[in-house]
């Protein structure tokens, strides 16, 4: 009865050897299989925890805070409030399995969600803790003890080849999946069914409950960047980005001289930095001022018309150091810049069009009303990419179940900076160079 299932047969399988992956001995241990709905037709669902599953659940918390790898302090930060959200649906289970029928069939579904859903509203706190979790994390990865820990953890049966942040990534990775799956299984409903209404209710139900924690949870990546700005002298503070409630998107570019920089996005102004670690830290510290998003021009430049360093070492370079390059530009009175900005490939590149341009064009648009309306948020993993609250296919973050593409690169992190270059695309190109 209206089983459904993410599952394709076109998918290549996640856990099949990787080429890359490290010979290990086939290993005793079971590993529990992923049953559809339709396999457990007509089969007891009674099952408790056995100590050796719970052992399992303890793999990684425990065992770091008794040999002393990490803090109790660390921990709670990283794992956040994980151990709350699992009551929660062993309640789901226990409801659902009162209303089972000995062959395994479950006639309503319904009133149980519209009961249940709103206590996932738990997830507030621990989305809103998963940016700073994910930097914490990845900077006690730096501690040999630490990487030579979650090592041997991901070569053991029990992490099916998948990292620790994988599996704390999972919580909300699956939040994001319930309206799919609740639309899923009033597709399938008839329209005289009971269930019909009691679905429609739970959907408008977690449509909310997404939408609050995207908003709050986006509203906590913010604050958590800006508490991370380092200013090199105080005229490059800006209230654009002490009033920022929420980050369009930020992530790594190049300028035309192969420098890293880490750009920020926010709701009205674009902030390049470069990442320094600073009192062991990882910190980003401002380049140049702040460019209001409404008075910034944004150009698309085609492959090879950026000249890369602005000399003859341009002539020689291969064409993927000169592919997938935009332009930011901002001139007011005497103060002008010019950035040539490189994205990772064409599809980054795109992104950062595509959120610069609404960026834009939501700052004109509050600018005539006479203020800026910030509703849009997102729902993400700390990285940087993101999937618009308002559109429907949230099968895109399906792979977050298996394959985590969050990230935070370190390994270019220095305090000394470089000399860089700017080019004005004013008069006869000139150059603009700033020793920081």
């Amino acid at each position: 009865q209206r089983s459904i299932s993410f599952r394709s047969d076109s998918r290549p399988d996640l856990f099949s050897p990787r080429p890359w992956a490290r010979n290990v001995p086939p290993a005793n241990t079971k590993r529990r299989d992923s049953k559809l709905w339709s396999e457990t037709f007509d089969v007891c669902v009674n099952h408790m925890l056995t100590s050796k599953e719970i052992k399992r659940q303890e793999a990684y918390h425990d065992p770091m805070l008794k040999l002393s790898i990490m803090t109790e302090q660390e921990l709670n930060q990283i794992f956040g409030t994980l151990d709350s959200l699992i009551p929660l649906h062993e309640d789901l289970l226990r409801r659902l399995q009162e209303v089972r029928k000995p062959d395994g069939s479950t006639e309503h579904v319904g009133h149980i969600l519209v009961g249940w859903l709103p206590c996932l509203n738990s997830y507030d706190s621990y989305c809103s803790n998963q940016v700073a979790a994910k930097a914490l994390l990845d900077h006690k990865k730096q501690d040999h003890r630490v990487q030579d820990f979650l090592q041997r953890c991901l070569e053991s049966p029990f992490s099916r080849k998948l990292d620790l942040w994988n599996f704390l990534d999972i919580p909300r990775s699956r939040l994001v999946k319930y309206p799919l799956l609740l639309r899923e299984i009033l597709r399938h409903t008839p329209n005289d069914h009971p269930d019909q209404q009691h679905l429609e209710e739970a959907i408008n139900i977690i449509q909310g409950i997404v939408a609050e924690i995207n908003i709050k949870t986006g509203e906590s990546e913010c604050q958590y960047y800006k508490e991370r700005l380092i200013y090199l002298e105080e005229g490059q503070r800006d209230s654009l980005i002490d009033n920022s409630r929420a980050l369009c998107c930020h992530g790594e570019l190049k300028n035309n001289r192969g420098v890293k920089l880490h750009v920020f996005l926010f709701e009205e102004v674009l902030v390049i930095t470069r990442a320094v670690t600073h009192n062991d830290q990882l910190c980003y510290q401002l380049y140049r001022q702040p460019i209001p998003v409404r008075e910034l021009v944004l150009e698309d430049l085609q492959d090879g018309e950026v000249r890369l360093g602005g000399s003859i070492r341009g002539a020689f370079s291969n064409n993927e150091r000169i592919k997938n390059f935009f332009r930011v530009s901002f001139k007011n009175g005497s103060q002008s810049q010019t950035h040539s900005l490189q994205a990772n490939d064409s599809f980054n590149k795109q992104q950062w069009l595509n959120c610069i341009r609404q960026a834009k064009e939501k700052a004109t648009c509050a600018g005539k009303a006479g203020g800026l309306n910030s509703e849009t948020h997102f729902l993400l993993p700390p990285n940087g990419r993101r999937v618009p609250q308002g559109e429907t296919p949230l099968e895109q973050m399906e792979q977050s179940d298996c394959e985590s593409d969050c990230s935070m690169d370190t390994s270019e992190i220095s305090g000394d900076w470089e000399r860089m270059e700017q080019t004005n695309s004013g008069e006869h190109e000139k150059q603009i160079e700033t020793n920081v």
